[in-house]
């Protein structure tokens, strides 16, 4: 048996109830094309999440990229350097400029102080991130993209079931996507969403990911393939029956991790926002060297050593991406690169054991000077 601890493991439902939820489809051969899964999935989503209107995406990317197209923007998108690849690329590949803002080195999320001195008479939208389930300042974002009449639209990916102030973090700005990657607090295998306020958009999105087929002898648009087939949705409906218990799994991990390591000169822990309901997604940890005696990089080997696989998440920065080598000034996101260098993300999901919490800690704080 492989006793690697990896960074993170898949929630899947017991087998006998996933097979009762695909077993009509061997009656209907209906799999794919927003069948009976797919809306059933579509309308608990909406409840769950507390947003009025939703479109499902073959995988996260596609949500955030056809988002982007659906909006038909032109010119420069303000966002962020530490994300995950996706959110930059998906701007590019829709022939935009990204602007990359600094963050706020507490909540690793878009730093507004810097926000409104980047916009200029080019600038189109922000695409903000909200990170490790940390939220973003979406008062002060509403109210610059107010003031400017730009475009919104949030790289949900880490916040499923979060709320704000009691609100569904994907009520907020013009659109917010998701993620349902198997590695995700919710999966569906593999798949995304978008929440969305005009319903303009939706139909726009919905002509995007289906070909821009509006009848059985009607297409009226250039699409893509991007639809969400009815296993990935009986897997998320399955998923979101048990994802308030997954997500107080995940919290007593944390619990115990804050334990061991809150207080400890050198680490720095992820924020807490009061006001924000948590999925504990991730759990980030900063090394700084200098005080704590050992850098990111020795704390990574000496888990490896041990079959305890970290992640250096997000690193490398994607204003540092070889594809656009000499494009961008990493010294214009320097809080970014700080952090980057130096957080570990360390192994977080409903099933790990305390015992192995423990045992990380162990590993880690034998590294203290």
């Amino acid at each position: 048996m492989d006793d690697t601890i990896l960074v993170t493991r898949s929630s899947m439902p017991d087998i006998d109830e996933y097979m009762d939820e695909i077993k009509s489809m061997w009656e209907s051969h209906w799999l794919t094309n927003m069948g009976p899964e797919h809306q059933k999935l579509q309308k608990e989503l909406c409840s769950f999440l507390g947003v009025e209107n939703i479109e499902l995406f073959t995988n996260g990317h596609m949500a955030l990229e056809l988002t982007l197209q659906a909006m038909g923007l032109q010119g420069e998108v303000i966002t962020t350097p530490f994300t995950f690849a996706s959110t930059t690329h998906t701007i590019v590949r829709n022939g935009l400029e990204p602007v990359f803002c600094d963050i706020d080195p507490v909540t690793f999320t878009l730093d507004t102080d810097k926000l409104e001195n980047l916009i200029t008479d080019r600038t189109c939208a922000i695409m903000p991130v909200h990170v490790y389930g940390n939220i973003c300042n979406v008062e002060e974002i509403d109210r610059i993209a107010r003031k400017y009449e730009l475009k919104v639209i949030y790289d949900a990916a880490h916040t499923f079931g979060e709320t704000y102030k009691g609100k569904g973090v994907g009520s907020f700005g013009d659109a917010s996507c998701f993620s349902f990657h198997a590695t995700k607090v919710f999966n569906t295998i593999e798949g995304g969403a978008v929440t969305y306020r005009d319903k303009r958009l939706g139909e726009k999105l919905y002509e995007l990911k289906n070909f821009g087929i509006h009848g059985p002898e009607e297409v009226s648009a250039v699409g893509a393939n991007a639809k969400m087939n009815e296993f990935c949705a009986a897997m998320g409906l399955c998923n979101l029956k048990h994802v308030e218990e997954e997500i107080s799994k995940r919290k007593i991990v944390v619990e115990r991790y804050r334990e061991h390591l809150e207080g400890i000169d050198g680490i720095q822990l992820n924020a807490f926002q009061p006001e924000v309901k948590s999925n504990y997604a991730y759990f980030p940890v900063i090394f700084e060297e200098k005080i704590f005696g050992s850098s990111r990089a020795e704390v990574f080997d000496a888990l490896a050593e041990q079959g305890i696989i970290a992640r250096k998440y997000f690193y490398p920065l994607t204003n540092t991406f070889s594809a656009f080598h000499g494009k961008y000034d990493v010294r214009e996101t320097p809080a970014a690169l700080h952090i980057s260098k130096r957080v570990l993300t360390l192994p977080l999901y409903a099933d790990l054991s305390l015992e192995d919490v423990d045992h990380i800690c162990g590993i880690i704080l034998k590294l203290r000077s």
